[in-house]
């Protein structure tokens, strides 16, 4: 295993969950904003150890495991914790919607792994059209008061609604592609 760069960005990611989660709960006026500053440092690791792989040749076997199970534990962490603060059926229902596509699309490409077929389901661009509006929309849940006049809440819901309207196009453009092999296996 080699810790390179991208991989100790994304180990730092995951160690950001649970700071992310005691932020949230601390009992002080700020805390969400501070807990939204941490996403979003995350959220920018995200992208740094993805481009730092690509650009400095540093790609491994073990930081392509890596890199989705810290995105998906960061999104399914924080997503809980947005629904649990606004238990409303319009955050609820987009939450439930991109967390259950996330368990879907790691279930089909361990499947697909299985198969010997993994490289048929890499990220499209609509994933990654659906990680920006998520990212996004995650932030202004996270946040939720009104910034300089701009209602982010409203902002965010809007976003999570387009979030999990590419999030079920992206989801059904990798069961497409592994059609063949369900009806094969």
């Amino acid at each position: 295993m080699t810790f390179n760069i991208p991989t100790l960005l994304t180990l730092f990611r995951i160690f950001l969950i649970p700071i992310m989660v005691i932020v949230f709960y601390l009992p002080f006026e700020h805390a969400r904003m501070w807990c939204t500053l941490i996403f979003l440092l995350a959220s920018i690791t995200d992208w740094f150890d993805g481009y730092l792989a690509r650009k400095l040749n540093l790609q491994t076997a073990f930081g392509a495991f890596l890199d989705p199970v810290a995105d998906k534990l960061m999104v399914v962490v924080i997503l809980v914790l947005v629904v649990q603060a606004d238990p409303t059926i319009y955050v609820a229902i987009p939450a439930a919607i991109i967390i259950g596509r996330e368990v879907t699309v790691a279930s089909l490409r361990e499947w697909m792994a299985e198969l010997g077929q993994r490289s048929l389901i890499k990220v499209s661009a609509w994933g990654k059209y659906k990680t920006g509006f998520q990212m996004f929309s995650i932030l202004c849940l996270l946040y939720q008061a009104s910034l300089v006049g701009i209602p982010v809440r409203l902002l965010g819901l809007i976003s999570i609604y387009i979030a999990s309207a590419l999030t079920i196009w992206s989801m059904w453009q990798y069961i497409k592609i592994a059609w063949p092999q369900f009806k094969n296996n």
